[in-house]
């Protein structure tokens, strides 16, 4: 894959990033919060971009979604087969959670 082709899925990843991030605020901005792993201030600044700042967002050069998870053992216990699938999710998302909130620096 050549740097221009990388560099072009980027952008349409940052711009569906951005827009589902968007929509998910507008929707139930309590629960988007917690979802995008966002503090309060971002969810406002997201909530607030116009399209056109949406699409000059998206066209930075490095991806603006992360991983969630640093530890290997949750992403272990999201892909691994499990009986009680139900309750590993759970619990992954409670490790999750307790992950401090991301801010633009």
């Amino acid at each position: 894959m050549s740097i221009e082709n990388t560099l072009s899925e980027i952008r349409d990843i940052n711009l569906n990033y951005l827009m589902l991030a968007q929509q998910m605020i507008r929707e139930d901005k309590p629960s988007a919060i917690f979802r995008l792993g966002i503090s309060k201030d971002i969810a406002n600044l997201i909530d607030s971009l116009s399209n056109s700042q949406l699409t000059k967002l998206a066209n930075a050069q490095m991806m603006l979604a992360r991983f969630r998870f640093d530890d290997c053992s949750i992403l272990n216990m999201l892909t691994s087969y499990n009986k009680d699938s139900a309750l590993t999710n759970a619990h992954a998302v409670m490790l999750m959670a307790n992950q401090p909130v991301e801010a633009i620096a």
